[in-house]
C-alpha cells in the first residue's frame, strides 16, 4: 500500500517525525509530502522543508518527499497512492480532519488513515515552535536536530 503524509512543515516536529515513523512500518512506500501555499510565506522556504525531511527521514527507505500544490487527491490519484495518513492530538482534529476525509473519499475514493499522536507529542505544533523559538526558547527535544541548527538563523534579526 501506498500512503501519504501531507503537510505545510514549517517547520517539521518531532510529532511529524513520529507519525512518518509509524507511517512506514504500515505501509509499502510513504511520501511526505509539502504543501506548497502560494500565498504564504513561510519560516523556511519548500526547498529548505523537503532538505531538512529527506535529512530526518534518511534512516527510513520506504518513505519519500516530495511536495504538492491544489488538490491532495488529485496528486493521490496521480501517483497512485491509496490513502492518507494524518496524526491527531486531539478532538479538535478530529473535528477537522474527518471533514477533510469524507470530502477526499468522496472526491476521489482515497481513504484516511488517523494515527493518534503519541502523548510526548500531543502538545506540538509547528506554530509553537516558531513562536517560542522567535522569543529565544528553547525547543530541544521537539523538533529534530537539523530543525534545533536551522532555527537561529531565522529569527536573528528579530532578537
Amino acid at each position: 500500500m501506498k500512503v501519504i503524509c501531507p503537510g505545510s512543515f514549517d517547520p517539521v516536529t518531532n510529532g511529524h517525525l513520529d507519525v512518518f515513523k509509524r507511517a512506514a512500518q504500515i505501509a509499502d512506500e510513504v511520501t511526505v509530502a509539502v504543501l506548497v501555499n502560494r500565498t504564504k510565506s513561510g519560516l523556511f522556504s519548500v526547498d529548505e522543508r523537503m532538505e531538512i525531511l529527506r535529512e530526518v527521514t534518511s534512516s527510513l527507505p520506504n518513505v519519500r518527499v516530495d511536495s504538492f500544490h491544489g488538490l491532495l487527491v488529485d496528486y493521490c490519484r496521480e501517483h497512485e497512492i491509496q490513502a492518507i495518513v494524518k496524526g491527531l492530538r486531539a478532538i479538535s482534529d478530529f473535528d477537522y480532519e474527518l471533514q477533510m476525509a469524507q470530502m477526499n473519499y468522496r472526491l476521489a475514493d482515497v481513504e484516511t488513515l488517523f494515527v493518534s499522536t503519541n502523548p510526548q507529542f500531543s502538545f506540538l505544533s509547528s506554530s509553537l515552535i516558531k513562536e517560542i523559538s522567535r522569543y529565544g526558547g528553547d525547543v530541544e527535544g521537539l523538533v529534530p536536530q537539523a530543525v534545533l541548527e536551522r532555527l537561529p538563523a531565522k529569527f536573528s534579526d528579530t532578537m
